[in-house]
This record gives structure tokens, C-alpha cells and sequence, in this order.
């Protein structure tokens, strides 16, 4: 009997105002797969992935994880909102990296991937500190620990920004345009660190304009548009012969 999904999300809806950003999104992650969701911007893309973790709270709809409701719980047939302190109870499942870095500047890098577990979860300090330096090791800064933000490139920050995600100890991590802000140059030292993540079985879903490691990492690529996913299926299915004429131009735009 096949493992149930790690996220499942069922009929998603979202406006701001009047614009109705998300409706009616539906989607499974496979645990330990990988998803990539490409589509032009204003396609509902990240507002999407802010719903999974309750960064949005969907209009309607509701997001699973690991079989557990995000933001909400059951009683008979409806759902009522958790407190605060039952929400981040349930985020503390779920890494998030997003675009920009929102790394604390007045802390070391060290400090930065240590705090949260100390304080959220509680862990030992001496504890959480050798996790972190394990953590800085794996993406490559075990030298860099003890600077400051402001004495590392965009890149060095994005992938302590990961490490930070990572030392929560999440089911899931979700991947918000996590290159879109770097120099170009500096765009592959991520992309590794997020494909060596993929290789370890970490279940991802990852909001991207990098079509190629889409095509080389993703277990399935959604395209979404205009609020809605298009088409879905295996990269060299969606990537190479698309079905959906809006997938189509999309592609035709960015290859």
C-alpha cells in the first residue's frame, strides 16, 4: 500500500481585495519527492506557497502535513483556526527559504541557524549549537560562522538562511524564488545545496524560474496560471512537449 502524501492541499482560494489570486488549487507531494511550480509572475505562484504554512490563510481550503491540518482543526464537518501557539507548533514542521534572506544582522551566522531551536523548541543550547555547526558545515560555511550577515555575499546568506530552515528539523521545506534575488554568479553555489537536499529525500516544493534544475531535480513540475494549476507531470513530459498552450508560450519565453 503506497505511503500517504506528505502535503496534501485541496481547493485552495485566495484574493486580496477584490483580485482573486488563488482558485482552487489541488495538490499532492509525495514524501521525500520533489516539486517544482514554474508560471509568470502573478500566477499565484508563492501566494500558493505561503498557504501551505499559513504564512496566507486561504480564504478556503486547507493544507495537510505529514497528515496533520496546518492552521486549523476539525470538529465535525468544519474547520476553526488554532491559536497562535498551536500554528507555530505546526510551522516548526515545515522550513521555508524565501527570496530575500531575513537573516538577524545583529547576530553571528552561527547564532542565526542556532536560535530558533533553542527558543521555539527548546533544545539545549550546547546541543543546538553542534547541530548548527554540523548544519553550516553541510552547506559549505563552517568557516564563516562566526561573521556577520553584512560580511557575506548573497549567496552565503541564502544557504544560512537554508541551514537556519534545516536545523528545525523540518518534514518539508518549501523554496520561495531562493535564487531570484542572487547575481548570477552566485546562483549555483544554492542550486547545490537544494540538489543535495533532493538527493538526501527531503520532500520540496520549489516556486523557481530556474528551468534547468527544474528539468534535472524535480520529481514533477506544476504550471500554474492565472491562479490555477494548467498542467502538471514529469519534467520531460511539461518541459519538452507541454500540452497546455499557455505552458507552451510561457516556455517559449524563457528557454
Amino acid at each position: 500500500m503506497p505511503a500517504p502524501p506528505m502535503i496534501v492541499a485541496r481547493g485552495i482560494h485566495k484574493s486580496f481585495g477584490h483580485v482573486e489570486v488563488l482558485k482552487g488549487v489541488d495538490l499532492d507531494v509525495g514524501t521525500g519527492k520533489v516539486v517544482c511550480i514554474i508560471g509568470a509572475s502573478g500566477a499565484g505562484k508563492s501566494t500558493f506557497l505561503r498557504c501551505i504554512n499559513h504564512l496566507e490563510r486561504p480564504d478556503s481550503g486547507y493544507v495537510l502535513v505529514g497528515g496533520e491540518l496546518v492552521g486549523y482543526r476539525r470538529v465535525g464537518d468544519r474547520l476553526h483556526e488554532v491559536k497562535e501557539r498551536q500554528l507555530c507548533a505546526a510551522r516548526a514542521a515545515i522550513g521555508m527559504v524565501f527570496q530575500r534572506f531575513n537573516l538577524f544582522q545583529h547576530m553571528t551566522v552561527l547564532e542565526n541557524v542556532m536560535t530558533a531551536p533553542v527558543l521555539v523548541k527548546k533544545v539545549d543550547r550546547q546541543v543546538a549549537e553542534a547541530r548548527a555547526v554540523a548544519l553550516l558545515k553541510r552547506v559549505g560555511l563552517a568557516a564563516k560562522q562566526s561573521r556577520y550577515p553584512r560580511q557575506l555575499s548573497g549567496g552565503e546568506q541564502q544557504r544560512v538562511a537554508i541551514a537556519r530552515a534545516l536545523a528545525m528539523e523540518p518534514r518539508v521545506m518549501l523554496f520561495d524564488e531562493a535564487t531570484s534575488a542572487l547575481d548570477p554568479e552566485l546562483v549555483g553555489e544554492v542550486l547545490a545545496v537544494m540538489r543535495s537536499l533532493a538527493e538526501d529525500g527531503m520532500t520540496m516544493v520549489v516556486v523557481t524560474h530556474e528551468i534547468g534544475f527544474a528539468r534535472e531535480v524535480a520529481d514533477e513540475v506544476v504550471f500554474m496560471d492565472g491562479g490555477v494549476i494548467a498542467e502538471r507531470g514529469p519534467p520531460a513530459e511539461i518541459l519538452r512537449a507541454p500540452r497546455n498552450e499557455r505552458t507552451r508560450e510561457f516556455l517559449g519565453r524563457v528557454l
